[in-house]
């Protein structure tokens, strides 16, 4: 049985973004790109909202990488070799193989996909990973905590939403980042 992890950059404050839908102050150095390239392989399947889709899209493109430091030309493969989930009710057609788009958010469904998994599974976005909190479906969390306040924007967690946490790792990054880990003891 995989479980569904939800990970994340955040700024210091806890925004995903920041007011202004930026999200730069999270690009990662190669020693952060290497963790999440680790972090990565163990993913089965990702499930994302249309907008993250369309922002990890990107790593289906070759012509970009040749110039990348060998980390993040890693990734791209890392990314490729997993399968993906995109929910979304505007979306017509995906541009990624290994994609598959799910008009609806069904907990029951990723119960399933949970169960019938060999490997860990992901869910990337605000929105999306809000909905997967709610219906208790959040095993594990994992976040890197960006060096920078940035005073307002889109949450990393979902308001209104109890989680007892408990910690299985952290690291601090030679840039300031850090690294946490817990496992979702219960929600409510």
């Amino acid at each position: 049985m995989g479980k569904l992890i939800y990970a994340a950059n955040t700024s210091l404050d806890g925004y995903l973004e920041d007011e202004s839908g930026a999200f730069d102050f999270s690009v990662p150095d190669e020693e952060v790109h290497a963790f999440w390239n680790e972090h990565e392989r163990g993913i089965g399947t990702s499930l994302y909202g249309r907008r993250m889709y369309e922002t990890m899209r990107v790593w289906e493109d070759d012509d970009w990488l040749t110039d990348q430091p060998a980390v993040v030309r890693e990734y791209a493969g890392i990314w490729r070799d997993a399968d993906k989930v995109v929910y979304s009710t505007t979306l017509d057609a995906v541009s990624t193989a290994r994609t598959r788009i799910e008009r609806a958010f069904d907990p029951e469904a990723v119960r399933r996909l949970k169960e019938e998994s060999t490997a860990d599974l992901s869910v990337g976005g605000a929105i999306l990973g809000a909905e997967a909190f709610r219906h208790g479906l959040v095993d594990e969390i994992v976040l890197l905590l960006c060096p920078v306040v940035v005073g307002g924007g889109k949450p990393a967690l979902p308001r209104g939403v109890r989680a007892d946490l408990e910690l299985l790792d952290h690291r601090r990054f030679t840039n300031g980042a850090v690294y946490v880990h817990h496992a979702v003891r219960s929600a409510t």
